[in-house]
């Protein structure tokens, strides 16, 4: 399991063989005209290339408002989708802070954006959090949705 700015989980369906995207705030999940249930990198693509994405019809906000695809896709999630991290390292407690502990995230950056080729920043040690970071930057979907277990 993976998160992306705390809105959206993703998971790996070996069934599948691809990763599937749920929005548990949202009760949502997102399927293409024929009812398969897509991934963050498809629904990605469908918005770009203007093709039919379908929230499912129970989806709601909290348990409290329904959502509709054009809200929730095209206005809400579209900024959502530019850029995508996760930890680097996904099990459990990696995201915890603290007891100087180290997080590396890697961040999955549109082709257009300005900063070009992957790198990695420096470690930054916060010492509120004591905690380290790092970063790695990459603008390489295959690279980013690689399989579970791929080095």
């Amino acid at each position: 399991m993976t998160m992306i700015h705390m809105l959206l989980m993703w998971f790996y369906l070996t069934s599948k063989n691809k990763w599937i995207w749920v929005n548990p705030t949202n009760d949502a999940y997102v399927m293409d005209e024929k009812g398969e249930l897509l991934s963050i990198e498809e629904v990605r693509k469908r918005l770009i290339m203007n093709k039919p994405l379908i929230v499912n019809p129970d989806a709601n906000w909290n348990h409290i408002t329904s959502i509709t695809k054009d809200n929730y896709l095209d206005i809400y999630m579209a900024k959502n989708l530019y850029w995508i991290y996760c930890p680097l390292i996904s099990e459990y407690d990696s995201e915890t802070w603290g007891r100087n502990k180290r997080v590396t995230y890697i961040n999955l950056l549109p082709l257009d954006y300005q900063i070009k080729g992957p790198y990695k920043t420096d470690d930054y040690f916060n010492p509120d959090l004591k905690t380290t970071f790092n970063y790695y930057y990459i603008h390489n979907p295959e690279i980013f949705w690689q399989k579970p277990g791929n080095k």
